[in-house]
């Protein structure tokens, strides 16, 4: 199968490989849409068996995030970084500034910030050969580490799922977490100082300890996060985690977490409604830290300071725009995940449509 007669490549404008001999940068940048303004996405550097798996994530990553950043009524389109190479090994500033090199040959269509296995401190070495660059420190527009926005974000979608789902405030209520870093770390916090009871896995044996030791949680081995009793069931590490070997596992009611591509497939969605369990579309409950990395775009474009208010309130309408897609799933038995979906596409093909007539 050829690049083009790939389902993930499907309504990607363009995809672009990079390779920096001196630097040893292997990288991918794919480009979904820029109907809504350019693309934006967090960059991810992550030791993939192949150059083909790379090239997987990367698209279905950057087309996640067009629908992103339209339900989160963002003026940016869909795109995503991937680096090949094992973040704990493999980082050098001197690669990351031929990554900003490669984001500079794709002329303003692509913002970068972070993702898993790459940092603030990592993407300042990338902003030395390129403005398009998000998520930093330092400077009158910056707005930091996303992490927490996009957990904020997550927070607040799990005390929505619950109290639809179950009819209560999460004191109490049982959040199993599957991953630890930046985002399900904060997220543990969040929950914890909720009154809710924890159980974590992580394959970071010492972000786990961490972690549990602040919030008083269990901890089990990352095979078993899908055999816990809790009612609520949080993906926060990579794709793909709720697939027809783990969803009869699971006896959460509320599936909502920092992940992107929960799904493994749309078919699993479906399975997911069947069995009467409320899923959270996760590109609309995580769209917090996009929203954060907007506020900065539009601060350096605009030439003024980061504005926390402006976040604030594209977090709030995300939220209302996550009760309307819950509201419709109920109202017309539909599973979320496809409500959501036709939600973003109409918004993408209006605004493709406008940019074509303008």
């Amino acid at each position: 199968m050829t690049l083009f007669d790939s389902p993930a490549f499907e309504g990607h404008e363009g995809v672009h490989a990079f390779y920096d001999e001196k630097s040893g940068l292997k990288c991918i940048i794919a480009v979904h849409s820029t109907a809504r303004g350019p693309a934006a996405g967090g960059c991810r550097m992550w030791p993939y068996a192949s150059a083909e798996a790379a090239l997987e994530d990367a698209l279905r990553l950057s087309r996640a995030m067009s629908y992103k950043n339209a339900m989160a009524d963002l003026a940016l389109g869909g795109g995503k970084a991937v680096i090949l190479g094992d973040s704990r090994t493999g980082k050098t500033p001197a690669l990351f500034e031929a990554f900003g090199r490669a984001i500079e040959d794709v002329a303003g269509k692509y913002w970068t910030a972070e993702d898993v296995g790459v940092s603030p401190a990592d993407l300042m070495h990338a902003r030395t050969q390129t403005r398009y660059v998000a998520g930093l420190t330092g400077h009158a527009a910056a707005s930091g580490d996303p992490s927490p926005v996009t957990a904020e974000g997550v927070f607040r979608g799990i005390t929505l799922g619950v109290r639809r789902a179950l009819n209560r405030d999460l004191a109490g209520v049982t959040v199993a977490i599957q991953g630890v870093g930046h985002v399900g770390a904060y997220l543990a916090d969040k929950l914890h100082a909720a009154g809710a009871k924890l159980i974590l896995t992580d394959v970071n044996d010492d972000a786990l300890r961490e972690v549990a030791r602040r919030t008083g949680a269990r901890t089990v081995a990352p095979a078993a996060i899908f055999d816990v009793e809790a009612e609520v069931f949080a993906p926060c590490a990579l794709g793909g985690a709720v697939n027809a070997e783990t969803l009869p596992r699971l006896s959460a009611k509320v599936i909502a977490g920092g992940a992107n591509n929960q799904l493994s497939d749309p078919e699993i969605g479906r399975a997911v409604h069947d069995r009467g369990l409320l899923y959270l579309p996760d590109y609309v409950i995580n769209g917090g830290g996009i929203i954060n990395v907007a506020g900065e775009i539009r601060a350096i474009e605009r030439g003024e300071a980061f504005d926390p208010a402006w976040v604030e309130m594209k977090l709030a309408r995300l939220m209302q725009t996550l009760e309307e897609v819950l509201e419709r799933s109920a109202s017309e038995f539909r599973p979320t995940h496809e409500v959501a979906g036709e939600m973003a596409s109409a918004r993408i093909s209006l605004a493709a449509e406008h940019k074509a007539a303008a």
